[in-house]
């Protein structure tokens, strides 16, 4: 079992260890899920973007937002947002407008330029879906067992965050 605290290394059942594993795996499925994105894009020759912010244009979908309410949302962290955001409007993918009633906030939609980015990684998950559909790898039930338990994960952190201060 790969230990990544040597406190736990006798525990290795224990709910710490997996707690620790899990979050090791976490790590890595992300770092993955950007590679994998990294490979198509690649692939189809898109390469004056990232990963990084392949995925921003992504969850922003058809939807108008600031900078603020992705990192809100949890999507991003501090000034990498303002980077990918600026890097997105400059290379084309993304509109930006002020805000009439904050002057200081700026506001974000994808040109179709982006919407295309968009559609091309919905596309790549879709097929993802489909072949761990037919492989019968990954099934539905087991999917919505993994979704229900990082959603308790994702809800346990952010209680952590809320009673800190």
């Amino acid at each position: 079992m790969n230990s990544i605290n040597p406190f736990w290394q006798n525990t290795e059942t224990s709910v710490a260890q997996q707690y620790l594993d899990a979050l090791s795996l976490i790590e890595r499925l992300h770092r993955l899920l950007l590679d994998v994105i990294k490979d198509e894009f690649e692939r189809l020759g898109v390469l004056e973007i990232n990963a990084v912010q392949a995925l921003l244009l992504f969850n922003i979908g058809e939807n108008e937002v600031t900078a603020g309410e992705l990192k809100s949302r949890g999507y991003y962290q501090g000034s990498n947002v303002s980077y990918n955001l600026k890097k997105l409007v400059d290379l084309g993918y993304m509109h930006h407008q002020r805000c009439e009633m904050d002057r200081r906030s700026v506001r974000v939609k994808l040109t179709a330029k982006g919407r295309d980015i968009k559609d091309t990684l919905s596309q790549l998950f879709v097929k993802h879906a489909d072949i761990l559909e037919t492989r019968a790898d990954l099934s539905s039930q087991h999917v919505d067992t993994i979704t229900k338990g990082l959603n308790s994960l994702e809800r346990f952190w952010t209680d952590q965050i809320r009673y800190i201060y």
